[in-house]
């Protein structure tokens, strides 16, 4: 008997004694953080901070009523002088940046995105856990080539929209809808374990995170 034979076997056997119908096992899975409570906010957000600062990311804290100078205050602070938005950007959020913008509507060439110096979006859900933000193309958010092409992405996030682990963001996410996974700035490794940033998306990130 083959190796893969002797563990189909005791897969089999394993299961022999299960009923047809699984719809009375009971799953009891773990659907936030296993250190934190799902209804603590504040203990999600420290923690989306801490892994995004881990990646390499820029985290701001700000209040909402701090946010229409974040965004600007991120982006010099990035060196940015030109920026794309996606439609549906709130236009509070940069009127008081002195760069250049670029609005993604029609949407703009990709020799064009690659020009510029940075994007500025929304996200859909972020994964405490993991450090991940979501992007699901919704508004304020847009297209994925955009969110590839800068340099530069600042991603504003609303505390609320923070959730602890995984299976909280999947019961907020529309899996009909395309959606971006971002983990930090982009970056890969060779055979030799060199790290390289920005091969296949935004060398740096700055993410803003509103509220508490």
């Amino acid at each position: 008997m083959s190796s893969r034979e002797t563990v189909l076997a005791r897969i089999r056997a394993a299961v022999a004694d299960l009923p047809p119908d699984r719809a009375d096992i009971p799953r009891r899975y773990l659907r936030h953080a296993p250190t934190d409570s799902p209804d603590d906010r504040a203990a999600a957000v420290a923690l989306l901070t801490e892994r995004l600062e881990e990646y390499g990311a820029v985290v701001h804290r700000v209040g909402a009523e701090e946010l229409p100078h974040a965004v600007p205050r991120a982006l010099d602070d990035g060196g940015a002088r030109t920026a794309v938005v996606p439609a549906g950007l709130p236009a509070p959020w940069i009127a008081d940046w002195t760069g250049t913008v670029h609005e993604d509507s029609p949407p703009l060439p990709h020799t064009a995105l690659d020009a510029v110096d940075a994007v500025v979006t929304a996200c859909a859900v972020a994964i405490a856990e993991s450090g991940t933000l979501v992007l699901d193309a919704g508004p304020g958010q847009g297209r994925r080539a955009p969110t590839l092409l800068p340099d530069l992405h600042v991603c504003v996030v609303r505390a609320d929209q923070t959730v602890s682990a995984l299976p909280e963001a999947i019961g907020r996410l529309d899996p009909r809808r395309p959606l971006t996974w971002i983990s930090g700035p982009s970056a890969t490794a060779d055979i030799e374990m060199i790290r390289v940033q920005g091969v296949h998306g935004p060398r740096r990130l700055t993410v803003v995170i509103v509220g508490e």
